[in-house]
Parts: C-alpha cells; structure tokens; sequence
C-alpha cells in the first residue's frame, strides 16, 4: 500500500459523511414541507374546481371511472354537485408527453362539455412545449364536447416545433373527456 491510498480513504469517507448528513437534512426539510405543498396543492385543485364549474359547491373524491386510453392515468377523480344535482366531474391525468410525464386537470361538465383544461406539471422544453400550460392554449378545449375528433390540425390547433406536446394534451383531453362521460351517464 502506498502512502496516498490512507489519504483517498480518508477523503472517501468524509464524502461519504457530508453525502449522509446532506440526505438527512434533504429528509428533514421535506417532512417539514410536506404538509404545505399538500395544502397548497388543495388549494389549487379547490380553485380550478370553481374556475370549472363556477358557482358549483361542494365536491367529492370518487372512485371507479376508468381511462379509455391505456396512455392515459387517471390518478385522482371528482364529481361536482350544483345543489343536489351532478354540474360535472373533474380529472386529474397524467400522460407521457415530450420531456416526461404531463398532469392535468379536465374538467367535463354534466352535459358532456369539456369545461376547462389546466397543466398541473411538465418537464417539456421552456418555450415551446411549455407553452401547453398556458390560458390560450388549453382554452382552446373548453366548449368543446366529449365525442370530439381531438385531433392536430383539424379541431385542435397544435404548438409550433412541439407536435409531441400538441398530441399528448390533445389525446389526454379526449380520453379523460370520453371516462367522465361514461360515468356521468350513468349517473343520470
């Protein structure tokens, strides 16, 4: 052994000891935050709700509505009341899209309307497919019914240079659209 090998040693193990203090402090943080990112996702939920469905009141988490679309998840599902009567349902998505996973929430009103589109999280590329998330781009889906085609080019305008990112909201909308009208069929 020569004289430096103790010394990489030694350097390899206060690394090792920064790394492990840096996770336990990583941990700390999050279990200290977890609860305000929760709240704060509660919120936002809460808030898109009466975007969607203005007016409405209370809502309820549901279970049992399945996606259409084997691309499509559905990973969280509401139905909204307007006084005693179903005003619509709510989803909450997600789909692979260009730089990853993109979640949304889709609103479908009780007469088989899409009543509202919002990107919830993305990871495509800052300028062109991030572009998906906003106002003007997913209002293009509200008042648009559920048994429509959906497609690039024809009634949905794609985004420049991000086809892929076009496609995955336009094909998330149509399958969450067409489960929320399943269910909202058999509820009347």
């Amino acid at each position: 052994m020569s004289g430096k090998e103790p010394g990489i040693v030694r350097l390899g193990l206060i690394l090792a000891a920064f790394a492990s203090t840096a996770c336990i402090m990583l941990a700390f943080v999050y279990a200290g935050t977890k609860d305000i990112i929760d709240e704060n996702q509660q919120k936002e939920l809460e808030k898109a709700l009466e975007e969607f469905f203005p007016g409405a009141g209370p809502s309820r988490e549901i279970t049992g509505i399945q996606s259409p679309d084997s691309s499509v998840t559905i990973e969280k599902q509401y139905e909204v009341f307007q006084g005693e009567k179903t005003a619509g349902v709510a989803l909450q998505v997600s789909r692979g899209s260009y730089g990853g996973p993109i979640k949304m929430l889709v609103g479908v009103g009780a007469d088989n309307t899409i009543v509202g589109v919002k990107i919830l999280e993305h990871k495509d590329t800052p300028g062109l497919g991030a572009n998906a998330a906003s106002p003007s781009y997913t209002g293009q889906f509200t008042g648009k019914r559920v048994d429509a085609p959906f497609e690039l080019g024809a009634d949905v305008e794609a985004i420049t240079a991000a086809t892929i990112t076009s496609r995955a909201v336009a094909d998330t909308v149509k399958a969450a659209g067409r489960a929320a009208a399943v269910y909202l069929g058999g509820r009347r």
